[in-house]
C-alpha cells in the first residue's frame, strides 16, 4: 500500500510534530492485555479471528540480542472470496526483536544508490551489509513517475534530511538514533529557507528533493519569470538522482559554501560533489533569482515536534515515514476509517516495548495462506506483541522482511516489490 504524492494544491509538504523517546517488550503476560488470550505456554496469542484458533510459533536467534519469531494463526487456507471477511484466518506474522542491551549492532535507514530510484528490500539489506531489514516509508511508487522512490514524507538518513514531513495528519515518523538506540515516534513539522548573506533577502523553501509543479499555462512561456501563478521552491542535493528534475522554471546551483556557481533559465542539471541547487517555478522564479543574485546563501532547515521544540538532526539519526500511530503509551490509538487503506492488507509495523526492545514485524496478506489485517486488527496485533508505541509503515505489496538478503515472508504480489527505502539492522557497532 504505497501512497501517491499529491501535487501542491492538495499537500504542501511541511508539517506539525511530536517526538518521544520510547522502548518495549515482545510478549506480555495475559494480565497486561485483556483483549488477547494466553496460549498454553503463557504467551499472549494474537487477537485475530475466532477464539481458540490454533497458533504456532517458532523462534531463531539471528545474532546476540536479535530474534526472529514466526507466528501462524489458523490452519485452513482461506477461500479466495472470503479473504476480507473470514474469521478463521490464517495469518502469518514475522516478528523481529532487537534488544539493544544484548547487541552491539544498530538500526538505521537506507535508500540505495539514490533517493529517486526504487530497490528491492532484499537488495537494500544486501547492499548495506545488514543482517536483517524491512521495507519502510510510503513513496511515490507509480511506474509512470520518473522518480518513483521519492518518499511521501520524512526521509532522514544518517543525519541527512533528504525529504521533509508532509502536512498529512495521518503521517507519523519513526526516528531512531543509531548511537543510543532511542526511538522517536510522532508527527514532525519542518521549515526551511534560503537567505542571501550580503543583502539579507530571504525566501521560504517548500520542499526538499521533490520535483516542483509548473503552474498551468506557464510551461511554454519563453521567459519563466513572466509566470504570475504560485509555484514551488525546492532544494536539491546530489543524493536525489543523477540529475535534478528538468522543465520550465529556473535553477541556481550552489557550491559547498553556498555561493552561486551558475544560474539556469531552465531546470535540470547534474550536480558535482559538494554542490546543491535551488529550483523555482511560477512567480517564485523571479524571487529566487533576486534573492540569489551572484552572492552566497545560507540554508536553514528545522525539524520540530508538536510542542514546537527543535529536534536536533545529528549524523546518527535516521527516520522514515508511516501512516497512523497504532499504539501510544500502551493504548491503541488507531482511528476508525473506511476504504481500502483500512481494510485487510499486508502490513509492516515498527515499534518499541516497555523494556527497551525495538520490534519490526510484517503481516502477510491478500493470500489464501495469510489474509492480512485491517488497521484495527493491525493495532491489536501490535498491542498483543507488547508494543507500547508502534507505527504503521508502508504495507500492501511493499511489506517485506529480509534476512541477509534472503526473502523471509510472502509478498502479496507473488514477487517482491521495489520500494523507496528500508529499515535495516547492522551487526557492527555504530561508528559516527
Amino acid at each position: 500500500m504505497t501512497a501517491f504524492r499529491p501535487h501542491r494544491p492538495q499537500v504542501i509538504r511541511a508539517a506539525a510534530a511530536t517526538a518521544a523517546a520510547l522502548s518495549l517488550s515482545l510478549f506480555l503476560t495475559p494480565a497486561a492485555h485483556a483483549s488477547a488470550a494466553a496460549g498454553p505456554s503463557g504467551q499472549v496469542t494474537l487477537p485475530l479471528g475466532d477464539p481458540g484458533l490454533a497458533e504456532t510459533r517458532s523462534s531463531r536467534t539471528l545474532a546476540p540480542g536479535v530474534t526472529l519469531t514466526s507466528i501462524v494463526r489458523g490452519t485452513e487456507p482461506a477461500s479466495p472470496d472470503q479473504i476480507n471477511t473470514t474469521t478463521k484466518g490464517p495469518w502469518a506474522v514475522n516478528v523481529l526483536t532487537i534488544d539493544p542491551r544484548r547487541t552491539d549492532g544498530h538500526l538505521t535507514a537506507t535508500y540505495g544508490p539514490d533517493l529517486a530510484r526504487t530497490e528491492r528490500t532484499t537488495d537494500l539489506v544486501r547492499q548495506s551489509g545488514a543482517l536483517v531489514g524491512v521495507n519502510a516509508s510510503f513513496f511515490t511508487f507509480t511506474a509512470s513517475q520518473q522518480y518513483p522512490g521519492d518518499p511521501v514524507g520524512l526521509g532522514l538518513y544518517g543525519g541527512r534530511l533528504l525529504s521533509e514531513p508532509t502536512t498529512d495528519p495521518a503521517e507519523t515518523s519513526f526516528v531512531v538514533d543509531a548511537r543510543t538506540d532511542r526511538v522517536l515516534m510522532g508527527k514532525l513539522s519542518w521549515s526551511g529557507a534560503v537567505r542571501n548573506k550580503q543583502s539579507g533577502a530571504s525566501l521560504p523553501l517548500e520542499f526538499l528533493n521533490h520535483p516542483p509543479v509548473v503552474p498551468a499555462g506557464c510551461a511554454t512561456l519563453p521567459d519563466p519569470t513572466a509566470c504570475t501563478a504560485p509555484g514551488d521552491v525546492v532544494r536539491f542535493t546530489p543524493e536525489f538522482a543523477a540529475a535534478t528534475p528538468s522543465g520550465a522554471g529556473v535553477e541556481v546551483v550552489l557550491d559547498r559554501r553556498g555561493c552561486v556557481v551558475r544560474t539556469e533559465r531552465d531546470r535540470g542539471t547534474e550536480l558535482a560533489a559538494g554542490q546543491t541547487s535551488l529550483q523555482a517555478t511560477g512567480r517564485e522564479t523571479a524571487t529566487l533569482l533576486e534573492v540569489a543574485g551572484t552572492g552566497c546563501l545560507t540554508v536553514s532547515s528545522h525539524l520540530t515536534d508538536e510542542d514546537g521544540k527543535r529536534v536536533p538532526v545529528s549524523e546518527s539519526l535516521s527516520g522514515v515515514n508511516g501512516r497512523y500511530r497504532l499504539t501510544e503509551g500502551g493504548e491503541i490509538v488507531v482511528p476508525s476509517g473506511s476504504g481500502s487503506f483500512f481494510a485487510r492488507n499486508p502490513r509492516t509495523i515498527a515499534g518499541t516495548t516497555k523494556d527497551g526492545k525495538i520490534v519490526l514485524a510484517t503481516i502477510d496478506g491478500r493470500l489464501t495462506s495469510s489474509v492480512g489485517t485491517t488497521m484495527n486488527e493491525t493495532a491489536a496485533v501490535a498491542d498483543a506483541l507488547g508494543l507500547r508505541d508502534a507505527v504503521n509503515l508502508d504495507g500492501g505489496g511493499s511489506s517485506t522482511l529480509s534476512v541477509k538478503g534472503d526473502l523471509v515472508n510472502r509478498p502479496s504480489g507473488g514477487t517482491e516489490r521495489l520500494v523507496g527505502d528500508a529499515l535495516v539492522f547492522l551487526e557492527a557497532p555504530y561508528r559516527g
